[in-house]
């Protein structure tokens, strides 16, 4: 026999390097825990703090905001919660912590111009999962008499001047908030004919509401209910 490597100690040789590489790519390809994790820029999570004395300033920050809500209009006002307004708005935010008083504002405006609209079209389908069963009555009893007529309403939300609060409170797990909105309005009225029979489609009136919304806030249903309406003479 010649003096090559016998075929046993080759294929020891083999396995033994088969079992070195297959180490190396389990030592390699594992994560020792200092490599990070994958970034996730948009998951929720707890703050990185990366400097304490930051994080209790911003602590400090947040404990003076407590005692402040801020409340959105034309001269910027922010109201303490040492006021009623104030105060009911806080208790508000505590039992719903997703509450934002901006927030409310901006989809109050909407609201009342999505109702007003609809009122004006007698579409009582739309307004029914928004109005309290009180003012859904109302609303949907005037539309009948109109109908009943023959008249149309013909309206035109030209703007929202302004939409503030006038009053919030916390009864049981029920918030309230009551809103008054100064508008600019075209309103007219036409019988079956189509003549006017009142209002001008040429003139803007100043018209001034008052509603009152409510919501569960331990409900899933972020949508709040116009409960009230009043319009001051």
């Amino acid at each position: 026999m010649g003096s090559g490597i016998p075929v046993f100690d080759i294929i020891i040789l083999a396995l033994i390097a088969a079992f070195v590489i297959l180490r190396l790519r389990s030592v390699l390809g594992k994560r020792t825990g200092h490599q990070g994790r994958p970034a996730e820029p948009f998951r929720s999570g707890p703050t990185r703090k990366d400097d304490p004395r930051k994080d209790d300033e911003e602590n400090g920050e947040e404990e003076e905001e407590d005692n402040v809500v801020r409340l959105p209009g034309r001269d910027g006002q922010e109201i303490t919660a040492d006021t009623p307004l104030g105060a009911g708005l806080t208790q508000i935010k505590v039992a719903d912590p997703r509450f934002d008083p901006g927030d409310f504002v901006d989809k109050a405006k909407d609201a009342f111009e999505y109702i007003v609209m609809k009122f004006a079209e007698g579409d009582t389908v739309a307004l029914k999962p928004l109005l309290s069963k009180d003012v859904f009555e109302g609303f949907a009893n005037a539309v009948k008499e109109r109908e009943k007529r023959g008249e149309t309403l013909e309206t035109n939300l030209v703007r929202i001047r302004d939409a503030e609060f006038l009053e919030a409170s916390m009864s049981g797990r029920t918030a309230s908030i009551t809103v008054k909105y100064s508008t600019e309005q075209v309103n007219v009225t036409r019988d079956k004919d189509g003549a006017v029979l009142d209002g001008d489609s040429d003139h803007i009136t100043n018209v001034v509401d008052i509603w009152t919304y409510e919501r569960n806030t331990r409900s899933s249903d972020p949508n709040w209910v116009l409960v009230a309406t009043e319009t001051p003479q």
